[in-house]
């Protein structure tokens, strides 16, 4: 059987390490490295690489931070969990600031640290996936600059070349934007195709009520683009598994306006623009950024807020490992209709919704 990824273990207890590389390799799907001491265990990680590192907690007690950034340097993207010998929440809590992935104590179920293990290397794939394509998104920023150079040689050759231009070179824009958009739903597997679905079901809702062409297309392309600003939001809140504070939730909310802005130069989004604004304005005021209410809010961004919503309970995300079933969803809906929702919306939405 192929192994499903790596682990190095830095325990300086060689019994400790021994019964815990025995629980891995009892799992038959990990490959497994130990060293008895930090300098040895960076020095592998250098050499073999690994996807997730366990650490015995008093190896790095007196650096934590430091420890971290020579293993950010080594590897980016290699997942760290402390071995304590007993619970520390307080210790967790710094650690966890630092960048710590994970804890386990040495008296742990084996049940657990499986769990540890498949989650964290399954995340290991796509920070990996995540940063392959912000090269690409680099790749395309370069070949965007060149498409600019391109523009002002053939500008200044012949003026009649300038309308094909500019469709390249908003074509080259869009294109960028997209995969900045696509990043943004691989930072988490669990909200992967997010927006594809969102898309779909606000296209469903629009052609049922028999909106212009034009108008779905604008639609499908905010709906593409709805989420970018969460480029702005880091990590450490967009999967977080626990309750948000007061002060994460205002991070949160600035996706929005930090979307907006990213899209404001790109004059030919201008209609996209608002739409992306106004999807988390709710029907009754109560929403973000700017509280608007009712007909204040555009028809579009109505149609995205229902959609949005439906596809997020439908999903799994890192807070709710289940998604609602369908029932579920569709109630949630009925119980916000006029509040967080426009009633004429959701009186469609309930006519199309098993279409979705």
């Amino acid at each position: 059987m192929d192994n499903f990824g790596s682990v190095l273990l830095i325990i300086e207890d060689r019994v400790l390490s021994v019964n815990i590389k025995k629980q891995i390799t009892e799992l038959g799907r990990y490959e497994v490295f130990a060293d008895t001491d930090l300098a040895a265990g960076l020095k592998s990680l250098e050499q073999k690489g690994c996807d997730l590192a366990v650490i015995q907690r008093e190896l790095v007690k007196d650096d934590t931070a430091g420890t971290v950034a020579r293993i950010r340097e080594l590897d980016p993207d290699c997942l760290l969990v402390v071995l304590f010998d007993k619970k520390d929440r307080a210790a967790e809590k710094e650690m966890s600031k630092l960048g710590v992935y994970a804890f386990l104590e040495s008296a742990e179920n084996p049940d657990k640290l499986a769990f540890i293990l498949e989650k964290g290397i399954s995340r290991r794939v796509l920070l990996a996936s995540n940063r392959k394509m912000y090269l690409g998104l680099e790749e395309s920023n370069r070949a965007l600059e060149k498409q600019n150079m391109l523009l002002v040689r053939r500008v200044e050759e012949a003026t009649t070349n300038l309308s094909r231009l500019y469709e390249d070179l908003r074509s080259t824009y869009l294109r960028t934007i997209k995969v900045l958009a696509q990043a943004i739903d691989a930072r988490d597997h669990y909200t992967h195709s997010h927006s594809e679905n969102v898309a779909r079901f606000v296209v469903e809702i629009a052609n049922y009520m028999k909106l212009p062409a034009k108008d779905i297309e604008m639609l499908r392309q905010a709906c593409e683009l709805h989420d970018l600003g969460k480029i702005g939001i880091g990590d450490s809140i967009l999967l977080k598994v626990s309750e948000l504070t007061p002060d994460e939730w205002e991070e949160i909310r600035k996706h929005p306006v930090i979307g907006a802005r990213i899209l404001e130069p790109l004059t030919f989004l201008d209609g996209v623009v608002e739409l992306v604004r106004q999807h988390h304005e709710h029907y009754d005021g109560s929403g973000y950024p700017d509280g608007r209410k009712g007909s204040d809010i555009l028809l579009g961004a109505r149609i995205i807020h229902i959609a949005d919503a439906y596809e997020a309970m439908r999903s799994a995300r890192s807070y709710r490992k289940k998604p609602l079933f369908k029932e579920e969803a569709i109630l949630e809906i009925k119980r916000n209709s006029g509040t967080q929702f426009d009633p004429k919306i959701v009186d469609v939405f309930l006519k199309v919704v098993d279409s979705l």
